[in-house]
């Protein structure tokens, strides 16, 4: 087993070591437990993820379900794809490090470069006039002021006028008294394409045996034996409205901002403290565009993420390995959430908006020539807790409800995976290989003590 040395920053203090030491698992070291069968619920990117480290080490059928007949038509198919080490508030560092060290790990093992464009990234922020270099806040305040949050990136060493020259893209409009700096370097920032890493895992997962479900909802929990104790789950095709049933003893809830909904169909009605989920939303629209002034990263090149500022947002722009610039950042949690992710619709005004800052930023000329090539529009969905940091965790038996009961350890139970607000992708890794150790009993590779049920009883309503 080799030991990976990460380093994360906590807000008002140096940045601090951390030491985590996580072996990926093989189909050598497969464990088996009888009558230990997985549901998960949401194949987003936490749920793919979770699949396949789980099937790395499970030898129990894996049934991966999502509602959506379209999969990856929210976060996990139109996000950016920004990867970070050490932007994470306390309570998340260490599952942020074991996460950016394991998309590192799995992109050099199975060539993410080309298969899912995975880079290292120079993070820069840019103001179009001098910057007034502010307290930094954590990284989901961001969610709640309309800021940038790259105002969570770790402070770095003040380059030089020349050196800053050499990191700052091609693609991006220079103007007389701007500023631009340096807040993430290539050994701490990275990116790639979510839609086609998502296709990866889940290919790989689909190839060890999971069993994947598009277009079906799970509408109850089934029960069984003297003690009724949690035995499967039935689903229902939500175009025929033909039903089945899957069994299981465990279930995982990893579906996004759609976390809620499932648990008020499955529990919410007869749990005694939690009738809602505490999960709401957040919608982003985002732009793919191509640029004459990017041809895109050759080998041993990386790429950029400019974080900046507009007159209503902070856009972020990403430009890829391929030759494409992401662009986002207009974010409102006023637009209601579809009932499945493939119902999402760009909103014509919202867009037009993120249109003219593309413009303004990666146009040619003082006139800002439309010379962009879009390539794609997005929107997506981001789940967000109140208090600002995602659920890991296993769901007590009490706070179920209806007398439902579920197999004591590794055996059974219900957990929950959901909240990860702009970090879901960068956190999308170490979650799945910490929920797969999670509903295993094993020992995790990440602290996760503050990511429990407990607040979720306190917000409850």
């Amino acid at each position: 087993m080799s030991s990976v040395r990460l380093a994360t920053t906590k807000v008002g203090t140096r940045k601090s070591d951390i030491h985590l030491t996580y072996k990926a698992p093989t189909m050598s070291s497969t464990t088996t437990t009888a009558n230990t069968d997985t549901v998960i619920l949401g194949a987003g990117i936490i749920g793919v993820s979770t699949a396949y480290y789980l099937s790395l080490s499970s030898s129990s059928e894996i049934h991966l379900i999502d509602p959506s007949p379209t999969l990856f038509w929210s976060a996990s198919g139109f996000a950016g794809g920004f990867l970070a080490r050490n932007w994470f508030a306390p309570e998340v560092s260490s599952l942020g490090a074991l996460s950016f060290a394991e998309h590192a790990r799995l992109a050099s093992a199975h060539d993410g470069r080309r298969n899912w464009s995975y880079a290292p990234s120079t993070s820069l922020g840019y103001s179009a006039v001098a910057a007034d270099k502010g307290v930094k806040k954590r990284g989901d305040d961001w969610l709640r002021s309309g800021t940038s949050r790259a105002e969570a990136a770790p402070e770095l060493p003040v380059l030089s006028v020349e050196d800053l020259k050499k990191k700052t893209p091609a693609w991006l409009k220079r103007r007389e008294g701007d500023d631009v700096e340096v807040i993430g370097g290539e050994g701490d920032a990275a990116q790639l394409e979510p839609e086609r890493l998502c296709r990866f895992l889940l290919s790989e997962a689909e190839g060890r045996g999971v069993k994947v479900s598009q277009g079906a909802e799970a509408v109850e929990v089934l029960r069984d034996g003297p003690e009724r104790v949690v035995s499967s789950v039935r689903l229902r095709d939500v175009k025929t409205g033909e039903e089945r049933e899957v069994k299981c003893s465990r279930i995982i809830i990893t579906a996004g901002c759609w976390s809620g909904h499932v648990w008020e169909k499955l529990f919410g009605a007869t749990s005694p403290t939690v009738k809602r989920l505490p999960v709401t939303s957040l919608a982003g629209h985002s732009l793919v565009v191509k640029s004459p002034r990017w041809a895109g990263a050759v080998d041993g090149e990386g790429c950029h993420a400019v974080y900046t500022s507009h007159d209503v947002f902070c856009p972020e722009i990403f430009s890829r390995v391929g030759g494409q610039i992401y662009f986002a950042g207009l974010n409102s949690a006023a637009v209601p959430l579809p009932n499945v992710a493939e119902g999402s619709k760009v909103r014509s005004e919202s867009m037009e908006l993120v249109k003219q800052a593309a413009r303004e930023l990666l146009g040619s000329g003082d006139d800002e020539e439309d010379d962009l090539e879009v390539v794609r529009e997005g929107l997506c969905f981001r789940p967000l807790t109140p208090w600002g940091l995602p659920i890991v965790a296993r769901v007590p038996d009490e706070h179920l409800g209806g007398g439902i009961q579920t197999k004591p350890g590794a055996e059974g139970g219900v957990f929950l995976a959901t909240g990860h607000g702009p970090w879901g992708i960068s956190m999308s890794l170490g979650t799945g290989i910490v929920m797969s150790e999670l509903v295993q009993g094993r020992p995790l590779s990440a602290d996760i003590s503050a990511l429990g049920f407990e607040k979720v009883i306190g917000k409850a309503d």
